[in-house]
């Protein structure tokens, strides 16, 4: 069900978005935009811009520093890539070619849209998948995790993760192309793209997540258990080292549930509306669509309040101590 048309003979024009109009059959920008029009690209200027200048500054900090240089901050490094393209061009495509906007036009640079935003949305499922099997490694067997999770094994995670994401991504273009060929009866591509596709790219790996996560949770409780019972002071460098592990999968769980936070509600949106015979208001979609981009954004801040070599190497970023020599053997802080 479509949202209400007010028709003209020579110009329609619909009620769905402050910056759109219909006229002659083509979905354009308005000549003459709205207060709320300008406030809302406005706001999203200002989201991209602080998307792209966060995670850049996650990429420098790790890149420049060689204390950071470790498979799991390595995995940080390849998130923070995809958050960042989200803010470089996911955003700018999206406000050019919103959502309701591309309900009805549907052209090429809609089908380009759609496949950037599934390329790396995936893509972020799978470097979050990466992190959570390095973290259960690092807690459940920290024995032999340096043997199983190095720098090879880290960059083959990364190169996994962006490649399925890329044939993913050209997979729901060149069915966007085709489905031109498909008139009204269009129903069972919807729901193999809408609710198939949804399992495997978004369902199935956040379970696989939070299993993963329940069960370092678990092994981590036992040792926090083991260690408050232990008092030989010879135990307590180990400690140490498994606190800060602790530490770090915290962390990192909460960039996961943030993440499952901001994209659960339009994937369920996505999956039951083929479903029922009043899907959500178009609105209502694009809110979430927006929502989902706003997690990219979020990252960078839940890094800087956790971590504190973060907040260290930011300082000296900023500051632009890195420009007045040779840092890069810096001891940050953990």
């Amino acid at each position: 069900m479509g949202p209400g048309f007010s028709i003209n003979r020579t110009v329609i024009v619909v009620d769905i978005h402050p910056c759109y109009e219909i006229s002659d059959f083509s979905y354009i920008l308005t000549n003459s935009p709205s207060i709320i029009c300008v406030l809302l690209y406005l706001f999203l200027f200002l989201l991209s811009l602080v998307t792209v200048c966060g995670n850049l500054l996650v990429m420098m900090s790790i890149m420049y520093f060689t204390q950071l240089h470790s498979p799991t901050n390595y995995l940080i490094l390849s998130l923070a890539v995809a958050d960042l393209l989200v803010g470089v061009l996911v955003f700018p495509l999206s406000m050019a070619f919103s959502l309701s906007s591309c309900l009805y036009q549907e052209d090429l640079f809609c089908k380009v849209r759609s496949s950037f935003d599934v390329f790396l949305s995936t893509c972020s499922i799978l470097n979050l998948c990466c992190i959570s099997i390095d973290r259960y490694y690092a807690v459940c067997q920290p024995l032999t995790y340096k043997a199983k999770i190095n720098h090879r094994v880290a960059g083959v995670m990364i190169l996994i993760s962006w490649g399925g994401s890329a044939l993913i991504g050209m997979g729901i273009l060149i069915a966007g192309l085709n489905t031109e060929k498909c008139e009204d009866g269009c129903f069972l591509d919807l729901l193999m793209e809408n609710t198939v596709g949804s399992v495997f790219s978004f369902y199935l790996p956040v379970i696989i997540m939070l299993c993963i996560y329940l069960k370092i949770f678990l092994v981590a409780l036992k040792q926090a258990r083991r260690i408050q019972n232990k008092t030989c002071q010879s135990t307590k460098s180990g400690g140490t080292g498994s606190k800060s592990e602790r530490k770090a999968t915290k962390t990192l769980a909460i960039v996961l549930g943030v993440f499952i936070l901001c994209w659960t509600p339009f994937f369920l949106c996505i999956t039951v509306s083929p479903l029922i015979n009043n899907p959500a208001p178009v609105p209502v979609v694009e809110a979430l669509n927006w929502l989902t981009l706003v997690n990219s954004m979020l990252n960078p801040f839940i890094y800087a309040f956790f971590y504190s070599w973060f907040r260290t190497a930011l300082r000296m970023i900023v500051t632009g101590k890195i420009c007045q020599g040779d840092l890069t053997n810096t001891k940050l802080l953990r």
